[in-house]
């Protein structure tokens, strides 16, 4: 079955800002680049991955919440994601880009245990990884959201990356509590 059979990847990306062009959107990835990319981290990326970069190489999503069985540093039942890093070297927030996977693990010290694939609001403070601790370097990983002020904390968020963007939901989805009270006359 191929990658997101019946899932409407044109609809997944929000319209990019400047900003996010310059910093996350990378050319469509190439076999050459990919594989490039696979080499320098280590790990087989997942066809699905591979086949949203082809959508759109990087970027922000419509659907920024992810929900979780358990509380976060983000909320009681969700984390948030900003933006997702392209295929490639030369974007700031690409897999192998001054600010991807390899910075977060080495500068950062987030447990060596896959990919760095999205940031979050936290401007760095956690991130979602691609985990391959059970599958090794070239089976199909999970994904878990890592929260480095709670001594690198991993929550198990999707068996599969593709699950994982299956289930993203709106963030407005989660209105808080207070403040539907604080809306009431």
């Amino acid at each position: 079955m191929a990658p997101f059979e019946g899932f409407d990847l044109g609809d997944f990306w929000e319209e990019p800002s400047n900003y996010v062009k310059d910093k996350y959107i990378g050319p469509v990835p190439t076999d050459e680049m990919i594989r490039s990319v696979e080499e320098e981290l280590g790990y087989k990326l997942p066809e699905s991955y591979i086949a949203l970069m082809r959508v759109q190489n990087g970027g922000f999503s419509k659907r920024t919440a992810c929900p979780t069985d358990v509380p976060t540093s983000w909320a009681e039942d969700h984390v948030a994601i900003d933006g997702f890093l392209s295929i490639g070297h030369d974007k700031m927030y690409s897999l192998c880009g001054t600010l991807g996977s390899r910075f977060m693990i080495e500068e950062w010290g987030y447990p060596d245990i896959g990919i760095a694939i999205c940031d979050c609001p936290s401007a760095g403070h956690d991130m979602i990884f691609l985990d391959y601790r059970e599958c090794g370097p070239h089976g199909e990983p999970g994904v878990v959201h890592i929260d480095q002020e709670d001594d690198y904390l991993i929550t198990p968020l999707a068996d599969t990356f593709e699950e994982f963007v299956r289930g993203l939901v709106d963030e407005e989805d989660y209105d808080d509590e207070e403040d539907l009270e604080e809306d009431e006359p």
